[in-house]
């Protein structure tokens, strides 16, 4: 199964290092990220799952709830997290699937054959709270993954749902936004916008972040 954005997330029932887990009801009404990992005690994965638990108020700040997954068991899982609270200075406070039948890897198209035909690739998925697919990346199993960028994404994603806007290149929340060109009434434009706008080109229309 090869999933797209807009996708409505595939729901699943699986183990975790919190309990079985029934993926739509976990996330209720909330956004969601569910990233993997290629096996339980890699390096890279060790940092990354570290700096998911320093960021859960991040994450809480903005209604996300953060899960992992790896093809190992449970066991290993508890084993894996002493390892991660340990060397990363911090607490694991999200689950992490245990996937040994591959088959939340299989949903969610994470066991590419060319890359390893056993191992989940490091995919990751942003899931609004109507269970749509909102973003996909895919890492090399060498390069750790940028949870700032993360948080900029879900930043974009929730500002853009609100308002008929979207974000420029390098976008930081805070900075200035772009007016969509299917937005060409004046007066609308003036009520959503009250403190204008500068238009570059037509098409180009800067103004400041309307939430701020």
């Amino acid at each position: 199964m090869s999933l797209h954005l807009g996708d409505i997330a595939p729901d699943f029932e699986q183990d975790s290092s919190e309990g079985r887990i029934k993926f739509h009801e976990w996330l209720g009404n909330s956004w969601g990220i569910l990233f993997s990992h290629p096996a339980d005690f890699t390096p890279v994965c060790t940092t990354e799952l570290g700096l998911t638990a320093k960021l859960k108020g991040e994450f809480e700040k903005r209604g996300v709830k953060a899960i992992a997954l790896s093809v190992d068991p449970v066991e290993s899982h508890k084993q894996w997290i002493n390892d991660i609270n340990e060397t990363q200075n911090t607490v694991v406070n999200f689950p992490i699937l245990a996937d040994g039948d591959r088959k939340v890897s299989e949903l969610y198209d994470m066991i590419h054959p060319n890359a390893n035909a056993t191992l989940t690739v490091r995919s990751l998925f942003i899931i609004d709270p109507a269970k749509k697919v909102r973003l996909i990346i895919t890492y090399p199993a060498s390069a750790g993954r940028n949870f700032n960028e993360v948080l900029r994404v879900i930043d974009s994603l929730q500002l853009t749902d609100s308002h008929s806007v979207a974000t420029p290149g390098n976008w930081q929340d805070g900075d200035d936004v772009v007016i969509v060109p299917s937005l060409q009434d004046p007066e609308i434009i003036k009520q959503k916008f009250p403190k204008g706008y500068k238009a570059i080109k037509p098409y180009l229309r800067i103004t400041p972040q309307p939430n701020k």
